[in-house]
């Protein structure tokens, strides 16, 4: 049973763990407090893949306070040597007398070794604090661990009645500056951006963050059946998925910067499900898509949406107008895409909803 206290420290370590949103990336978010007499004597977070973990900053902080006291981490501590040695081993080195973890870590490599570790060493361990909280923060990671493909994040700007753009191809701007730059905060969480062919022809856009200084971009990725994205193309380099390139075409991206990833699905097109196992294989754990109806239909009908981010701008333009979502025809409303409402609040003039898959009951 954790105390009140133990609550109030968590949030505190997962307050921190934050910190990493946008730099930590392929590794996870992770918050550390160390208290002795009910008094912070340690606290850290993880800032980038290669330095210190967490635990090793707070550590750092107590330095001798940290003998007999417990440890908060928002992350079972880990048990095999990486880049940087196990903080499992540092935190027995250290004294402390109980470690209180928010969830077990999902890495194979470390699955509960890291909390057996410290209990055989007699340091009191328990993980299962704020678990919930905890898990928010990492989906990506414990998506890449579990089910090696990437959190895939749908972001979309539509009209009240769910037009991006005018029959035209004109959508600048739907949505106001505000959610604009909110967009700005999902493009730097990623590790990486995907978009298709399509947005390329239509926007050339670069696909970068703007705006947030995190010391990186992310990976911009292209959906591109027949490599049709022109070398000139702004979003360049980029990784591109193709399903059968033209050598031409191959050649004159690859001397554009781009990496060219054959990936031949049914129909022609890019098989989307490997695509993701491939960005997996490359230490991908958030893909965030901005792209247009063809590929947002396209992941939906393949049930790889994992979340979906609606900026809704409150103005209507009509039937006429471009849609969201390109898919086969439904014969019945059972076979829509349904998802349920986790967050809804107001971005400037523009609602931003937050939604992920599920089964919703009917109204009747």
């Amino acid at each position: 049973m954790f105390s009140a206290d133990d609550h109030r420290y968590m949030a505190h370590a997962l307050q921190l763990s934050a910190r990493g949103l946008y730099t930590t990336t392929p590794n996870p978010r992770v918050g550390c407090v160390i208290i002795r007499h009910n008094q912070v004597v340690g606290e850290g977070w993880h800032q980038r893949a290669g330095a210190p973990h967490a635990e090793i900053h707070a550590l750092a902080m107590a330095a001798d306070a940290a003998r007999g006291a417990t440890a908060y981490v928002t992350l079972e501590p880990c048990s095999h040597h990486g880049r940087t040695p196990p903080c499992a081993e540092a935190l027995i080195n250290a004294g402390v007398a109980r470690v209180v973890a928010a969830m077990h870590d999902p890495n194979p490599l470390v699955a509960g070794q890291g909390i057996q570790m410290l209990t055989l060493a007699g340091i009191q361990a328990e993980a299962g604090l704020m678990e919930n909280e905890a898990r928010t923060l990492n989906p990506g990671f414990i998506s890449r661990m579990t089910r090696h493909h990437p959190w895939v994040r749908l972001k979309t700007a539509s009209t009240l009645d769910g037009k991006t753009a005018l029959a035209n191809g004109q959508s600048q701007w739907i949505t106001g500056e505000a959610a604009r730059a909110d967009v700005q905060k999902l493009r730097a969480r990623a590790c990486a951006i995907l978009t298709g062919s399509g947005t390329i022809l239509a926007d050339n856009p670069r696909m970068n963050v703007r705006d947030i200084n995190i010391g990186r971009q992310p990976l911009r990725v292209i959906v591109d059946s027949t490599l049709r994205t022109p070398p000139g193309a702004a979003i360049l380099p980029a990784l591109i998925a193709c399903h059968t390139p033209h050598p031409e075409h191959r050649a004159a991206l690859i001397a554009a910067g781009a990496d060219i990833l054959e990936l031949p699905g049914a129909q022609g097109r890019v098989d989307l499900a490997a695509l993701l196992r491939e960005l997996a294989l490359r230490g991908i754990n958030e893909v965030h898509v901005e792209a247009g109806a063809a590929l947002n239909g396209a992941l939906l009908e393949a049930g790889l949406v994992d979340e979906w981010i609606a900026y809704v701008a409150p103005m209507a333009v009509g039937h006429d107008a471009r849609g969201l979502f390109s898919r086969t025809p439904l014969e019945s409303l059972e076979h829509a895409a349904r998802f349920r409402l986790a967050d809804v609040r107001q971005i400037g003039e523009d609602l931003r909803l937050t939604l992920l898959p599920g089964v919703q009951e009917s109204a009747g």
